[in-house]
């Protein structure tokens, strides 16, 4: 049998690189390596050197990807099986004192010190995304580790299924795949968050099923809802437009482009008892803005969750044109006193680049906002400090206010 945990060999990286890991990342590129020892297996184990020969810690290699190694450890010589355990168990113990954990992220990569793997639960199903080759040799023993772990926590799982079908895998070399881990079960699973109620598609929705970074501000818009007439602009399955018919909205219009996230939040909005007050429609949000602006409609609360307009730095400049676009439209629909939620989810669009353009939009259509809050991800998807990565989504409440 395969000893996972055997180390390979050594890295040694080129004199003055390894600034990344030295900051406190768990990243060594391919053109920071001025050696790699022939005894390298890709995905195995590796010791890190600095170019003194200085013990810079322990990582997984691939010398197909650009991130050659990802760091598992800066002190131990020694990473196995017991090790994996712990870096489980102290995601889990985090989550238990930050968040709900009914259906939360309880693996979130390198912000759990275990780089390229993502786990989700929902409800009593957990949702495995593993996009490294390294840590996929390992994702048994991390899956394991977690059901253990969750069950001494009186939250048994009765069922696992992997969606390791992102294009990033092609980077490492890995084939797309999803499917499940051990026995079938129903992949349409009900979940309740914030007492909203969804069926989770966690075979053929995107990502995992179900975007839980959200779920507190979902709850601080609600509170702005009340009463009001809400825009929900790319809804996906419906999760902010059911929070706003929750809160108790005189009407809701959610807007996706995916035929089947409107069929899916329909079925959301029955399965909570507000197909009444919340409709959704199959648009194009780019091009029913301006229709909506034409017929003079206004809005008391305009809610922009748009998908990552940019997933690399090449192209930012036009990522950075279409939240100007939407943001731009979407303060045009607001009443004036209304207000404004708008993100971002691209870790490219840095906050202080998302800020400047949601400003340069609001200068364009002469509107003054009044910030409410700036709120991230939920903490369930940690932000390491050092880990710019981790960093990825920007949420900003605004009252939209005419130039007075």
């Amino acid at each position: 049998m395969e000893d996972l945990y055997k180390i390979h060999g050594r890295v040694v990286l080129k004199k003055g690189e390894g600034r990344t890991i030295k900051s406190g990342g768990l990243w060594v590129f391919d053109n920071e390596i001025d050696v790699i020892e022939d005894s390298v297996i890709d995905g195995g184990l590796v010791e890190v050197n600095d170019f003194d020969g200085y013990f810079m810690g322990i990582g997984f290699i691939n010398r197909k990807s650009k991130i050659i190694v990802r760091m598992l450890s800066r002190r131990t010589r020694e990473v196995n099986k017991a090790f994996i355990g712990n870096r489980v168990r102290a995601a889990v113990d985090y989550r238990m004192k930050t968040v709900d954990t009914s259906s939360c992220r309880m693996i979130f990569g390198e912000a759990d010190f275990l780089p390229g793997i993502v786990i989700d639960k929902f409800s009593d199903i957990l949702v495995v995304e593993s996009n490294a080759l390294g840590i996929d040799r390992l994702k048994m023993d991390i899956i394991e580790a977690l059901k253990n772990c969750l069950h001494e926590y009186g939250m048994d799982i009765r069922g696992v299924y992997e969606r390791s079908d992102a294009k990033v895998r092609l980077l490492e070399g890995m084939e797309r795949y999803k499917g499940f881990i051990g026995p079938s079960f129903d992949t349409k699973v009900i979940i309740e968050e914030n007492d909203v109620k969804y069926y989770v598609d966690v075979e053929d929705g995107q990502k995992t099923g179900f975007f839980l970074d959200q779920k507190y501000n979902r709850l601080a818009v609600r509170k702005l809802c009340k009463d009001s007439k809400v825009l929900d602009c790319f809804t996906h399955t419906g999760s902010f437009a059911l929070n706003a018919g929750f809160a108790g909205a005189k009407s809701v219009l959610g807007v996706d482009a995916s035929e089947l996230a409107v069929r899916q939040a329909t079925e959301n909005a029955a399965l909570n008892g507000l197909s009444d007050s919340v409709k959704f429609i199959c648009e194009d949000v780019f091009e029913l803005l301006p229709e909506l602006e034409r017929k003079g409609e206004k809005f008391d609360v305009v809610i922009l969750d748009p998908p990552a307009f940019t997933k690399s730095r090449s192209s930012i400049k036009n990522a950075v044109k279409g939240y100007r676009e939407i943001n731009l439209r979407g303060m045009k629909l607001v009443k004036d006193g209304g207000f404004l939620a708008t993100c971002s989810c691209s870790h490219f669009m840095d906050p202080e680049l998302f800020t400047r353009t949601i400003a340069e939009a609001a200068k364009n259509v002469h509107k003054r906002l009044r910030q409410i809050e700036y709120r991230t991800q939920a903490p369930d998807h940690p932000i390491l400090w050092d880990s710019s990565e981790s960093l990825y989504l920007k949420f900003y409440i605004f009252q939209v206010c005419d130039e007075k």
